[in-house]
């Protein structure tokens, strides 16, 4: 073999000589392939992580709906309605909740937010409301027969997730392409993962059923089991009933909303992932919904929606018959009016003292309204008194001949009238920018 010669080690022709890094240059070289190695890796691990979690999501189909077509986070165009059910199962819950026999879609949420992204409705549906059941899929392909007068908390046993969103279309008249249906456990890690709601009650409750445990009147900042506590009390807020927990509910989702726009939550996309991840690992959805990229898009499309125009209602409903102890029946007359406007996309509001049963005022908010002055009338100035003295005939002939000091000789441009939100007399609810205490049984 022959030996290497001095002109082996010389630049080769073509070659370009490299110079030898030294000092901080040679450490400021290797950091940068050290950084630049590491994002590359975080983003294959992240990208594979995102990628992982979203094919193990559980989904089920929602008959006639397609699936929308994204290629990333971005903004969400058009309006859209998204059905979120609460389950009363057991299973898999703990010891904690105690037993049940079968499963009741006991909270029913129907998120609508219009076109332009200027408002939004939250509309709760009381659980034991008389509804009419279509025909619902069953597990074999048939259909199960129709249903009047049954409780919409039964519709979850009869078709699962796909019957609850068909039979709250054809009760509002609204297309619902998204679901989703969560549990306790579920519930508990959200709002831990949000950060916690403070949220106001007028008075200690403590509530062994729920297990809802405030000693003391005012604010709590709720997380986990307590904030799932609060969310099922039913005992002890208002008159004990259904309805008092749906406007309870709604002191903690408007206060949810606050929060979620305070901290800047909905333009945190880093954020925004870490929650969806949360709610994909603890839901069932939609294959619709299915998807980290479809909910980080959702939940941006509401940034930009002032407090005042994000709105939660109960669905209007009024006693049921006799026959029907303890139920409800939609409000033929309320309800019609509310779903119009929700369909057309027409902004409106509640009326004063809108609060259900179980649910009032702040008190620093009914003390600055106590306190608020009344502005001052506006009053017109009287005419100044006539200037006597004679002015000449060539003075006033220039001043009426003077040109206009409207530039260009333009008009000037109308301002455009502001849309008022019309008020929708006996709704009842809140908005999101109204501070509210739930009120103890």
């Amino acid at each position: 073999m022959r030996r290497p010669r001095d002109d082996d080690y010389r630049p080769q022709p073509g070659h370009a000589r490299q110079k030898r890094l030294e000092g901080w240059k040679f450490v400021a070289a290797i950091s940068g392939l050290v950084i630049t190695s590491l994002v590359v890796t975080a983003g294959m691990i992240v990208g594979w992580t995102v990628t992982n979690l979203t094919t193990s999501i559980q989904t089920i189909e929602l008959p006639g709906h397609e699936e929308p077509a994204l290629a990333g986070v971005g903004e969400w165009e058009g309006g859209f309605n998204v059905l979120v059910v609460g389950s009363d199962t057991r299973v898999g819950q703990g010891d904690q909740f105690g037993e049940t026999d079968g499963e009741l879609n006991d909270v029913n949420l129907l998120v609508h937010v219009a076109e332009n992204h200027d408002h939004a409705t939250v509309i709760s549906f009381p659980r034991d409301t008389l509804v009419d059941v279509p025909g619902c899929e069953q597990e074999d392909g048939s259909l199960s027969s129709e249903r009047t007068m049954t409780p919409l908390n039964q519709t979850w046993s009869i078709g699962g997730l796909p019957c609850v969103a068909k039979t709250l279309e054809n009760l509002t008249g609204l297309e619902i392409g998204y679901a989703g249906v969560m549990t306790f456990t579920g519930v508990a890690q959200l709002s831990t993962a949000v950060g916690g709601v403070e949220v106001c009650i007028n008075e200690p409750i403590v509530d062994p059923w729920s297990g809802l445990n405030l000693p003391e009147a005012g604010y709590h900042t709720l997380e986990g089991g307590q904030a799932l506590a609060f969310l099922r009390t039913r005992k002890g807020v208002g008159d004990g009933s259904d309805l008092a927990r749906i406007s309870s509910q709604q002191v903690y989702m408007s206060a949810l909303v606050r929060t979620l726009q305070a901290d800047g939550v909905l333009n945190d996309v880093t954020r925004l992932y870490s929650i969806a991840q949360v709610a994909a690992q603890n839901m069932v959805l939609s294959s619709s919904l299915g998807s980290l990229d479809v909910m980080v898009s959702m939940a941006q499309a509401l940034r930009n929606i002032p407090n005042e125009n994000i709105v939660f209602i109960q669905y209007p409903v009024l006693d049921a018959p006799a026959d029907y102890p303890g139920k409800v029946i939609p409000d033929p007359v309320l309800a019609a009016e509310v779903m119009e406007r929700i369909q057309q996309d027409v902004l409106y509001t509640l009326a004063d003292n809108s609060s259900g049963r179980g649910s009032t005022a702040a008190p620093d908010t009914e003390d600055n309204a106590e306190s608020a002055e009344p502005a001052p009338e506006e009053t017109t100035p009287a005419d100044p008194e006539p200037d006597s003295t004679p002015v000449p005939d060539e003075e006033v002939s220039e001043a009426e001949s003077a040109p206009s000091e409207t530039p260009n000789d333009e008009e000037p441009t109308p301002e455009e009238p502001i849309t008022q939100a019309e008020v929708l007399e006996g709704l009842v609810g809140q908005t999101a920018d109204d501070v509210t205490c739930a009120v103890a049984n």
